[in-house]
């Protein structure tokens, strides 16, 4: 077996790899690089999935970064157990292969009771006085606290909200460096997020000094990660999931489906919480993507007339739509919306923003039913945001009750990237890069091969291709 380090790098495209990320550009010319053709929707949840399993959306579960449970009518966002995620993971198939191969997998996503060897991903702590505190959760338990020890606490108001930055990149790549050297796993999977910051704040504009600085230090974290594997003989493949275009504002589909009188609110004092169960039709807004979730079959024409004439909507999938895109699965909705390149859905469902619920100002990933970029700036109307901030956070320790409400509900054109939608130009796609150009084929990289590509460094072996490829049509099939 040969021993391979995968990276995945967020939001990063042919076009942003050159002068600003000399240890990529240096891995992509003596080894090899191709375009991924994605799936849809490319977000993160479904698109790693995918890499993990080799199955669409329609094989594997995770349609969206989030959806609607049925069973409970409640949308549910950012979960992470892998017992979601259905179809052979590739470590499970490395071990099918050979009972010795060994797994890590830092802080990709579905990482909570996988099956493989170690792990560590994000996990707040929530103590009962209403705190949220920083924290990671690993398998096994005794890696917590010898990631703390080593690290420090997991920086977690860094991974994600206005004051993301490349600290926790950091801290997971260091994190990885040091599983690697303790425990040599053969496969080890580690995420670098920090280009989707400043990609969804500033857009994919090269000449933006920002983003130009956050190429050079996500590049550096790369360069560290590759000296280390070619140090331990190991081979290295990096990925992105998605490329992230220039968008100008957002699409309000609830409010245009709660117009219509089909999104159901109920009140709670002053606030209005959406009221999923009650609901004939509402969307799970996701990047740019949009899952509708419609109560009666006889009402899908008139929710589909609705979405097809709201401005930014490029296309609505019915289920010929969803199965000639592998997204017909049972936590899809009835309606899949696409936005137009420069669109994106927001998940507003409230008409009056005295009556937005009290979340709708923080950053609060799990209670948002949808996806909400705005959570990556301070509101403008802020004169010193992160003074704002701390304040907020010091009346919190003194416990004092007090929302970190520091978001605008006001201007979603603040916003000015996104993803979702396959992109038009495969520049501004995702890509995969190789240290072993003989391995890489001769086009595109397709999503759902990528999990074969990633057993053929380990083995070497034609026929690992052909066994992965016939686990992925079995479960499909099925």
């Amino acid at each position: 077996m040969n021993k391979t380090l995968v990276i995945l790098v967020v939001g990063l495209t042919p076009q942003l790899v050159g002068k600003h990320t000399p240890a990529l550009k240096r891995l992509a010319e003596r080894g090899g690089s191709r375009p991924l053709n994605t799936v849809t929707p490319a977000v993160t949840c479904s698109v790693q999935a995918t890499l993990m399993t080799g199955l669409p959306p329609s094989g594997h579960g995770a349609v969206a970064n989030g959806w609607y449970f049925r069973d409970l009518s409640e949308v549910w966002f950012w979960r992470q157990s892998n017992r979601l995620v259905a179809g052979e993971k590739i470590w499970e198939a490395g071990k099918r292969k050979n009972p010795d191969f060994t797994c890590a997998k830092m802080f990709w996503w579905y990482n909570m009771y996988s099956t493989a060897d170690w792990s560590a991903t994000p996990r707040p702590m929530y103590p009962a006085d209403g705190r949220k505190l920083p924290d990671h959760y690993t398998y096994p338990p005794a890696l917590h606290d010898e990631l703390d020890e080593r690290l420090g606490t997991f920086p977690l108001f860094t991974f994600w909200g206005p004051m993301a930055d490349i600290s926790s990149s950091r801290w997971i790549s260091d994190a990885t460096r040091h599983v690697m050297e303790t425990r040599d796993p053969t496969l080890t999977l580690t995420y670098l997020p920090h280009l989707d910051y400043n990609l969804q704040r500033l857009g994919p504009d090269l000449s933006h000094p920002e983003l130009q600085r956050d190429l050079r230090d996500v590049d550096a974290l790369c360069g560290e990660l590759i000296d280390a594997a070619e140090r331990e003989g190991r081979r290295v493949i990096v990925v992105s999931e998605y490329g992230i275009t220039p968008v100008r504002d957002a699409i309000h589909i609830n409010r245009a489906l709660r117009r219509a009188g089909l999104v159901a609110v109920r009140r709670e004092k002053a606030c209005e919480q959406l009221d999923a169960g009650a609901s004939r039709a509402f969307a799970v807004a996701d990047h740019q993507v949009a899952h509708v979730y419609v109560r009666d079959p006889e009402e899908i024409p008139k929710v589909r007339a609705v979405l097809e004439g709201l401005k930014g909507v490029e296309a609505v999938w019915g289920d010929r739509e969803k199965r000639e895109h592998g997204l017909d699965h049972p936590n899809s909705g009835e309606l899949v919306a696409i936005a137009e390149p420069d669109r994106w859905f927001s998940y507003y469902y409230w008409l009056d923003d005295a009556r937005a619920p009290d979340y709708a100002r923080t950053v609060d990933i799990h209670r948002k039913p949808g996806y909400d970029p705005v959570e990556l700036l301070f509101d403008p109307a802020l004169k010193s945001p992160k003074l704002s901030a701390g304040w907020r956070l010091v009346k919190r320790k003194l416990g004092m009750r007090q929302l970190l409400d520091v978001i605008s509900l006001k201007d979603t054109a603040l916003v000015k990237g996104a993803h979702g939608r396959l992109t038009d130009d495969p520049a501004m796609g995702p890509l995969v890069i190789s240290s072993e150009a003989g391995l890489l084929p001769d086009g595109a990289v397709d999503a759902t091969d990528f999990k074969a590509l990633v057993l053929a460094h380990v083995f070497e072996g034609d026929e690992i291709d052909m066994a992965s490829r016939q686990t992925a049509t079995d479960v499909t099939s099925a």
